[in-house]
């Protein structure tokens, strides 16, 4: 018997990973992308087709030549719901609207983020190794944007904030204050699962952790409230779902972290506990910036009260709101610093994902789109708590940055060069929730005639294929 090592236990090199999964270059570029500066002012300008917006056309594109070539994931009856019923709403909300034709720009771009990217990750992405791949993008660019924004802080390069140029928002600019805050928030969400799934090797767990712990830093330097609750909310599910004991050793290496940098090193403490004490006051003592999300909260509801089935429109937001709102609207928002002048910023939209959609597209809109999130939601926690422990990671991820996605909907909407990765979150949690029910195709279909024929068939007789036998994608872990 010959001693030597089966063909597919050997190491594979660089030209066969590029080979084998080169479809999902623009879903890492889709991602990575965000790393590009933001030209100051651009940061949440309309209309603009930023690098990342192009890479996840790129994505669908080859996710089309992909499913002509047979080489893509079958969708279950149920994904084709859950993908598809989206862009039936945004139909209804465009045909509907008062001017149909400004509604447009908001079909391509609602089309693009939430049906589109979705199912082509969901297509494209054949195994857990490709999942991971993803998320790893997603711990890079948070590491690379939250670096930038600690040192925006230290060096008081940042945006404007109580005076100060302060505030970390990374390459995203003060028109933007979230972007960093929200790829920051995601990066961490990834690394805490990572350093939680059972079944990982030990060296990944630890870098894991302790690139959570790192990107603490600048999410607390971004001073956003909103990125703070959602994180917390994603963060303490993920834990829970991975175990007491695990979610424990987390906790108190997070209290230790904190109580270093903002106890011990008085970073920003002070501003720090300020807003952390204002999340108490929104009912009692609000900012302006609290006054003016409740004051279009209202204007929204009084909108989806005016046409409830269909809403005023895509895009219509900004033309109904001064009739629908009160005098404690401000003008806008200002905003300065890192590299920026001075700016005043309208206030298009009511920063409330759910409202922005039940007042533009009313019950159809809302129903198609949130039910459809509801439906990945708990799906995917009902196959987490299943078992599949060998893909327990990417149950985590899938779990942690969707929570973290419709918590933050709740005082947030869509707008800026980030919302692409708003898709992306959706993608991969359809991905986990609606595994497919035979499995990924390309490999089996290319090999049907070799030795993929040869695996289907030794496994249909209950013999173990033999070695350098390739069954087919998707079976491992279904």
């Amino acid at each position: 018997m010959s001693l030597a090592a089966p063909t597919s236990w050997a190491r594979p090199n660089t030209a066969d990973l590029l080979r084998r999964h080169w479809p999902l270059l623009p879903l890492a570029a889709t991602v990575l992308a965000l790393l590009v500066p933001v030209p100051a002012g651009d940061a949440s300008a309309s209309g603009k087709v930023g690098p990342a917006d192009a890479a996840s056309l790129l994505l669908v594109f080859v996710c089309g030549i992909q499913a002509l070539r047979g080489r893509v994931r079958p969708l279950s009856p149920l994904g084709v719901l859950v993908l598809g019923l989206p862009a039936l709403g945004l139909a209804v909300s465009t045909v509907t609207a008062g001017d149909p034709y400004a509604a447009l720009p908001g079909f391509v771009r609602y089309l693009q983020v939430f049906v589109l990217v979705p199912a082509a990750i969901v297509l494209l992405v054949r195994d857990a190794s490709e999942f991971r791949l993803a998320a790893g993008c997603f711990v890079l660019l948070a590491l690379v944007q939250g670096t930038v924004g600690v040192v925006q802080f230290a060096t008081h390069t940042g945006a404007s904030y109580q005076g100060e140029d302060i505030r970390a928002v990374g390459t995203f600019g003060p028109g933007d204050v979230m972007g960093m805050a929200t790829v920051v928030a995601y990066g961490l969400v990834v690394a805490t699962a990572g350093a939680l799934a059972p079944g990982l090797p030990a060296r990944v767990r630890r870098a894991s952790g302790a690139a959570a712990l790192v990107l603490v830093i600048p999410l607390v330097l971004s001073f956003s409230r909103g990125a703070w609750i959602a994180t917390f909310a994603a963060a303490g599910l993920v834990m829970a779902l991975a175990g007491i004991r695990r979610a424990l050793r987390v906790l108190l290496a997070l209290a230790a972290a904190g109580v270093v940098l903002v106890g011990g090193l008085g970073v920003g403490s002070e501003m720090v506990a300020e807003r952390l004490t204002s999340i108490t006051q929104v009912s009692d003592a609000p900012d302006q910036s609290v006054t003016d999300r409740y004051t279009m909260w209202a204007a929204a509801e009084s909108m989806w009260r005016e046409r409830p089935a269909v809403g005023v429109g895509l895009k219509g937001f900004p033309a109904n709101r001064d009739s629908h709102s009160g005098l404690a609207l401000s003008s806008g928002s200002d905003t300065a610093g890192a590299g920026q002048a001075y700016i005043r910023q309208p206030l298009l939209s009511p920063h409330n994902m759910y409202l922005l959609v039940l007042s533009e597209q009313g019950l159809t809109g809302l129903i198609a789109l949130a039910g459809g999130w509801l439906a990945l939601l708990v799906a995917g926690l009902r196959r987490c708590l299943s078992g599949a422990s060998e893909l327990r990671d990417c149950g985590l991820v899938a779990i942690g940055l969707l929570v973290w996605q419709l918590t933050d909907f709740l005082y947030a909407d869509i707008g800026g060069p980030s919302t692409v990765l708003t898709g992306v979150i959706i993608g991969l949690a359809a991905w986990w929730a609606l595994p497919s029910q035979g499995g990924a195709v390309g490999l089996g279909r290319r090999r049907a005639g070799g030795r993929g024929r040869a695996a289907v068939t030794a496994s249909r007789r209950g013999r173990r294929p033999a070695a350098g036998a390739v069954a087919p994608e998707g079976a491992a872990g279904r």
